[in-house]
């Protein structure tokens, strides 16, 4: 798709908070959240010529390697929330993009990732075919009091659940989605402490891609401030999660 006419380098997305996408006690999921965010990423990158669908033609796709969320709270049922996103930078193969979600003009929430270019048929990285130089980049307005980190896993750790990679994990990149990876670990925790929103930030590194049938190992590892996760298949990590808990 041709670089819409209504491009802009900062853009702002209205959504509608639908009971599918809600826990028990009415208030949006961490994974739906997730979603929400990564769908205004790809909206931003369609209007801007650079969406999945135009980096096919070269076999590249946008894919997510770090990722940090700051939550203050979450919005519920029937909220209208407005995300806004820009980029902080891109160059070659890599891109970090900001990420804020509003109620009612508050911010609750903000968050920075990390995408790589992705070749889908070498199944490697690679520089983006695409021009984007019409991209206004933001390098010093940050969504995140904190950016993305390297997580350390506790050799120590505990494995929680055994996993088999079904079709459903499966995104159009032919690899499990990077919200499901979320989505296995937060099965494992307190459900006590997502109803109560216990979660005041979580990062997530994206390792190895997994593909279908792939068998992995959940494992945890707990201190009082957080809890980190980390998803292996065979001796190779291929996901880690970390949880911060609120004071």
């Amino acid at each position: 798709m041709p670089i819409s006419p209504n491009f802009t380098s900062v853009l702002s997305k209205d959504w509608e908070i639908n009971f599918t996408q809600c826990t028990p006690n009415g208030y949006l999921k961490y994974t739906d959240m997730c979603n929400l965010l990564q769908l205004t990423a790809a909206a931003h990158s369609e209007v801007g010529g650079i969406s999945f669908t135009d980096m096919q033609e070269f076999d590249q796709a946008w894919v997510l390697s770090r990722m940090r969320v700051e939550v203050t709270a979450l919005p519920k049922w029937q909220d209208v929330v407005t995300v806004k996103t820009w980029i902080n930078s891109l160059e070659n193969s890599r891109s970090v993009r900001a990420l804020e979600m509003y109620v009612n003009g508050k911010k609750i929430i903000g968050s920075e990732t990390f995408w790589a270019v992705f070749n889908t048929k070498a199944r490697r990285p690679e520089g983006l075919a695409l021009p984007y130089d019409h991209f206004e980049l933001y390098p010093d307005n940050r969504a995140t009091k904190e950016g993305f980190s390297k997580i350390n896993i506790n050799p120590e750790k505990e494995s929680v659940f055994e996993k088999t990679v079904y079709l459903s994990d499966l995104d159009i990149v032919n690899h499990a989605n990077n919200v499901k990876y979320l989505e296995w670990c937060l099965d494992h925790v307190d459900p006590k402490h997502i109803l109560n929103q216990k979660i005041e930030s979580f990062e997530m590194n994206f390792l190895k891609e997994l593909s279908l049938n792939d068998a992995v190992v959940i494992h945890e590892s707990e201190t009082e401030d957080n809890s980190t996760f980390s998803i292996t298949k065979g001796d190779k990590s291929c996901f880690a999660l970390q949880l911060n808990w609120k004071k």
